[in-house]
Order: structure tokens, then sequence, then C-alpha cells
């Protein structure tokens, strides 16, 4: 409880000072610089058994927050230089009402069976490899995609939808597959 007591004793005497020492040093009055003064305290606090037995805590809170401003500025002037290099990003392709339909339908079936179904029919990993990610024997990995499957073939089968029968799932499921392999691809050759 000490430890406590000490750091909001701390806090409450030297965070108006701080900031105001922040702003003054970044000539940023936004709220962007109480963040970070927030997060130097936040910081002083995880660590408060050292930074408490150093020679000045608020100095070491406020080069802190300096510090994460700093930081979060030289982010933002890289992304603005990827961004120039770059061009903005390309137009992304609307999804198609099979793929939408999908991840509707993936949202509905439990969590471990969903998981199952698309580390192994869209990421395209075996069995092994989903079994040893989700850290699961393969027969229980089997199981939950045999269940997924059924459950999604139920909550996907609307063969009335705009007027023509509905892709079985697989077919959708081989789709979402073929489409993130071709994109993958095409990336890879703009690299």
């Amino acid at each position: 409880m000490g430890a406590e007591r000490d750091f909001d004793e701390f806090y409450l005497g030297t965070v108006r000072r701080v900031t105001a020492q922040i702003v003054a040093l970044l000539g940023d009055a936004s709220s962007e610089a109480e963040d970070a003064v927030q997060e130097a305290y936040a910081r002083a606090w995880q660590r408060w058994d050292t930074v408490s037995k150093t020679d000045d805590p608020a100095a070491w809170v406020r080069v802190v927050a300096y510090r994460i401003k700093v930081s979060a500025w030289r982010s933002a002037v890289r992304r603005v230089a990827a961004h120039r290099r770059h061009g903005p990003p390309g137009d992304v392709p609307e999804h198609s009402p099979d793929s939408v339909a999908l991840v509707a339908a993936l949202r509905q079936i439990p969590e471990k069976q969903r998981r199952a179904i698309v580390l192994y029919h869209i990421v395209g990993l075996t069995v092994e490899q989903v079994a040893a990610e989700v850290g699961a024997p393969t027969g229980t990995v089997k199981a939950r995609l045999s269940r997924g499957r059924a459950a999604l073939a139920t909550l996907l089968d609307d063969p009335v939808a705009d007027g023509r029968a509905s892709l079985p799932l697989t077919a959708v499921l081989d789709q979402r597959l073929d489409k993130a392999l071709d994109k993958e691809s095409q990336r890879s050759s703009h690299a």
C-alpha cells in the first residue's frame, strides 16, 4: 500500500507541471501531448520501484513522455514518406455475395469449428498442421471440421437466393481459397 500511496502523491504533485513542460517542449497543446504524459506516468508506475529511487522521478517521466511523442511523430513521418513512395492503396474489389454469406455463416458457428474450417480450407493447412496450431489431437480437428462443415452447409443452403442455386459449401470454400492464393501470388510478384 505504501508504494501506491507514494506514486499517487508523486502523480498528483507533478502531473500538471510535467504536462505543461511537455506541451512547451513540443510546442503541442493537443491532447496527444497529454496522452504521452499519461503513458509516461503509466510506465513510471510499472517501474515505480526503480523510478522512485532516481534523483528526479519527474524528470524520468518528462524524458519518457518526450520520447513517446517524438516516436509517434517519427512514425507519422515514415507513414507519409511510405505513402508518397507507394501512393494510395489500390481499389479493393468488392466481396462477392458468396464470400459475404460465408463470412456471415462462419460468425455463427462455434469458434473452435470456425478456426478449424478457416485454417484448413482458407489458409490451406493440413489436418496435422491445424492440430499443431490449435493444440488439439488430429481426431478432434477432423470432428470440428466435420461439424463445422455440416453447420455451414445448413447456414449457406439458400437455393432461391437471387434466383440461382447457391454454390455447394466446398465450392465456396475452394473459391475463397483460390482468391486468397491469387492475391498472395500477385503481392509477391509485385514486391
